[in-house]
């Protein structure tokens, strides 16, 4: 089969598409014909070494988390899926295994390839719902469960100000239709401004311009979370800063006491998996042949992009 891989550890230009044993089930396993995949930040970060210190890879490795796609085998003991089920869902590599929660971890053999095997056991995979076509399914898994992460730990309210800061992101741009009744502030480039409009900003201002004061919520998405100092300045006393980056969160960073910040990183499935992100809708900004994946991932790792990259199988 074809899969994007990393030979080594560095940057995405030294990923390949490369031809590589099709994974088999083993007991309790799923095998997935994949047909899309998408992009994420981990993606870029594992290749090049940056959690090397907890998980070592063994090369050649299988990038890819999210997915969607068709059974084509199931493992011994598997009742919930049937070859030809359409699923979708989330999964780490299984080199991760250490880093992810202690229940029913869903790991793969990497989803940026044409046959992916997964745990059939695990909230983070489901049966793609009809009304959610392919890419979108595939966009879909991280960053719906981010944002439902984000909404059950951050609760906005009505009336209230929000700030998001990286909106025109694949969680940015499914965040933002979430965030009803609230005056939205997002962060973007000019060209962005008409979609983010669509999906639910009030403003868009630009990346280096002033964030408003009295601020009551804001999410951070894209920032190293000690390099908030704009972002907790425009808090009112009393505000909250959410922050899905690393490291995590001191109140140093922001040289303030008085507001709540936070880390939101849910690895369990406390706030549910794919069955109750089903409905939310992710925008797909751009999609890419398998044979392009790697143009797709140095697009992603060196360019701005709108919405998530999808791979198409």
């Amino acid at each position: 089969m074809k899969a994007v891989v990393a030979t080594g550890y560095g940057p995405p230009e030294r990923l390949t598409v490369a031809d590589m044993p099709i994974p088999r089930p083993g007991p309790g396993q799923i095998q997935v014909r994949i047909a899309a995949a998408s992009i994420n930040p981990m993606d870029v970060r594992l290749p090049a070494g940056e959690f090397r210190s907890a998980a070592e890879l063994t090369f050649p490795h299988v990038l890819g988390n999210d997915f969607a796609g068709t059974v084509s085998e199931v493992g011994a003991g598997v009742e919930a899926y049937h070859v030809g089920d359409e699923v979708f869902g989330h999964a780490v590599p299984r080199a991760l295994r250490a880093m992810v929660g202690a229940g029913r971890p869903s790991l793969t053999t990497g989803t940026l390839a044409e046959y992916a095997v997964f745990e059939a056991d695990t909230p983070f995979i489901a049966h793609r719902p009809a009304a959610l076509d392919v890419a979108e399914a595939a966009a879909l898994p991280t960053v719906g469960l981010t944002v439902q992460a984000l909404l059950a730990t951050a609760a906005p309210q009505p009336g209230e100000t929000v700030l998001v800061v990286g909106a025109s992101g694949g969680v940015g741009t499914t965040l933002l239709p979430k965030l009803t009744g609230a005056t939205v502030i997002a962060t973007g480039r000019p060209p962005d401004a008409e979609l983010l409009r669509a999906k639910g900003a009030t403003e868009v201002i630009d990346y280096a311009d002033d964030y408003p004061d009295q601020v009551d919520l804001a999410f951070n998405l894209v920032l190293p979370s000690d390099r908030l100092q704009r972002v907790g300045r425009a808090l009112r006393p009393g505000g909250r800063l959410y922050t899905i980056t690393f490291p995590q969160p001191d109140p140093r960073f922001l040289d303030r006491s008085d507001v709540r910040f936070e880390l939101v990183l849910d690895v369990e499935g406390r706030f549910g998996g794919m069955r109750e992100v089903a409905d939310l809708t992710p925008t797909v900004g751009r999609r890419y042949p398998l044979a392009e994946g790697v143009r797709a991932l140095t697009d992603f790792a060196g360019r701005h992009t709108l919405g998530k990259l999808v791979l198409t199988v």
